[in-house]
């Protein structure tokens, strides 16, 4: 059973994979596509958490997922049910069946390797896919990242340029030293990432150009209460939330001038239940001071930014807002998410700041010495 420090550190990791990246430009002119695998080292009888799971991203949305309950790759996206066919999904879903295999056969192969008690949870986790950068009409690879994480630490990832695995901890040596001794498989990795996985990103971008360019505006909403710490003053709080994509520029200005980021809280940017994005930002102020306080918030789909003002009207503790008619229920539901999801989307990797992205692949089932060897075959079902 998990202890309330784990559980809260794989909150504390979820929340990091999901939102460390750098923020897309307003221009976006960059793309990825990415695929998480996560297999756990045994069943937890918790609501929505699996043995394993997978879920493809593109341009951080999910675009597909698959879990060890339900065995069935599906479409999250509609134009990913409208434009691939039913073959692409039955022969995905037999894909990740396999891989599926291969995580419950590698995590206890890297228990015993660790010394680690079986009693235990430990997690096992891929992150495998591509990036590219749009000049003018030139689509330009950018990189290509395949590598393993357990229990929250690096474990392997693969060197592009010299076109070999890097082992930092002792215990991935010998699988290094296995994988790296049949070059067929490094070389396909690289023409993988640099290639077939570019020509993945294309066509799906192809397929949800309208709704990656239109994206998804976001609603704004004003909050006030009175402080917890000092009942002589208020907390203001501004809420963006149900945008896409996730760059959004939310400010709490006093005279119409921008508070600094040091004088106010933010919860950074959020995923919500449906793939879109919220943020909020809280500063406390003096009660007779609220009528100089607003809210500003731009987004790419809004022509210029929305600004709600503080009026003292609020004190009653609800979201007022843009657009007035609708009442946002998101902030609980989130927290609630994040803490099923927490194991789920238990991100080991932890990467140079980067988000935990992954892909794909059929797995080669061989489990002499140790790690069984790296994906190899057709990687076009994922």
């Amino acid at each position: 059973m998990m202890s309330g420090g784990v559980a809260s550190g794989i909150c504390a990791l979820l929340c990091v994979f999901l939102l460390c990246g750098d923020l897309p430009s307003a221009q976006g002119e960059k793309h990825s596509l990415y695929y998480i695998y996560t297999g756990l080292s045994k069943p937890l009888d918790l609501p929505g958490i699996y043995e394993f799971s997978a879920m493809g991203l593109l341009d951080d949305r999910q675009i597909d997922s698959y879990n060890s309950e339900e065995q069935r790759k599906i479409p999250k996206q509609q134009w990913m049910k409208e434009k691939m066919q039913e073959d692409y999904w039955e022969k995905g879903t037999q894909s990740r069946k396999s891989k599926e295999q291969w995580f419950n056969v590698n995590v206890h192969i890297l228990m015993d390797r660790m010394r680690h008690n079986k009693s235990d949870l430990h997690v096992l986790q891929w992150r495998h896919g591509c990036e590219v950068e749009i000049q003018g009409s030139e689509v330009k690879f950018s990189k290509g990242v395949s590598e393993y994480g357990y229990d929250g630490e690096n474990l392997l990832s693969f060197d592009e340029t010299e076109s070999q695995w890097v082992a930092p901890v002792k215990e991935a040596l010998p699988t290094k030293r296995k994988w790296d001794n049949v070059p067929i498989l490094n070389q396909y990795t690289k023409g993988y990432l640099e290639k077939e996985c570019v020509d993945w990103l294309n066509k799906f971008r192809e397929y949800a150009d309208a709704e990656l360019r239109n994206g998804s505006p976001p609603d704004v909403y004003k909050f006030t209460k009175k402080s917890t710490k000092d009942e002589t003053k208020l907390k203001l709080t501004c809420l963006a939330t149900g945008f896409y994509p996730s760059d959004v520029m939310l400010n709490i200005r006093r005279n119409r001038v921008y508070l600094p980021e040091q004088e106010t809280i933010s919860t950074g940017v959020r995923p919500n239940h449906d793939q879109t994005f919220q943020l909020s930002k809280s500063v406390e102020i003096k009660e007779d001071q609220i009528d100089e306080y607003d809210c500003s918030v731009s987004h790419r789909t809004f022509k210029q930014p929305i600004i709600i003002k503080w009026d003292g009207t609020d004190l009653d503790g609800k979201y007022t807002g843009y657009p007035p008619e609708t009442v946002p229920v998101v902030i609980g539901s989130v927290l609630i998410l994040l803490a099923i999801l927490a194991v789920v989307v238990f991100l080991v990797m932890n990467y140079d700041g980067e988000c935990c992205k992954g892909l794909f692949i059929h797995f080669t089932l061989l489990k002499d010495c140790g790690l069984l060897l790296p994906p190899c075959g057709k990687t076009e079902y994922v």
